[in-house]
């Protein structure tokens, strides 16, 4: 639920007021960064996707019922622009940038390769199943609001959180078998 002053702001940015949209945007613009460049891994990308989804906001604003639901409403925007992005770059998976996560302690060496793994099992992830795991995860919806958000049943939000940490879990076991030698070849 917003508060007061939220729904105040919202409001007045629905009748047009800039400086309140510019408000809302302001408090907005880091939470929809972080969950572009998580769901797109690519910095660059992920800023277009933001610009995206504040123009976008700012044009259909005046259509949004409910203000209380601005910041799920923000999230759908987003997570929708991300997508558009995948779409319009089919070859956004050969293009993809390590993100570097800030801890508050150093990293020894097995919190580094776990980091690696657990990157390279997102990286395979399809972006629908991105979407629900950096919503869910990351933002720390609970399913029914996640479902919500993205506009799918929540069925589909279980079932695709469902196969994304399946996909997760495979890749990470599959990283930690041992690689086997290959001997000699048969003529």
């Amino acid at each position: 639920m917003e508060t007061p002053v939220q729904r105040e702001l919202v409001e007045a940015a629905r009748d047009g007021d800039h400086e309140a949209f510019e408000v809302l945007a302001s408090g907005a613009v880091d939470r929809l960064y972080a969950i572009a460049r998580l769901i797109l891994r690519d910095a660059d990308l992920a800023q277009d996707a933001v610009q995206e989804t504040l123009a976008h906001a700012w044009r259909s604003l005046p259509g949004l019922r409910d203000p209380d639901r601005f910041d799920a409403w923000l999230h759908r925007l987003v997570v929708n622009a991300c997508m558009d992005v995948i779409r319009s770059r089919k070859h956004l998976k050969a293009n993809v940038h390590l993100i570097e996560i800030d801890l508050p302690h150093a990293d020894d060496t097995a919190d580094v390769a776990d980091r690696d793994q657990l990157e390279r099992g997102f990286r395979r992830l399809r972006p629908e199943q991105r979407a629900v795991v950096v919503l869910r995860y990351y933002l720390g919806l609970p399913l029914p609001e996640l479902a919500r958000t993205l506009q799918i049943p929540l069925g589909t939000a279980k079932s695709r959180l469902h196969y994304a940490m399946e996909a997760l879990r495979a890749a990470v076991e599959a990283d930690a078998r041992p690689a086997v030698p290959l001997t000699g070849r048969r003529a």
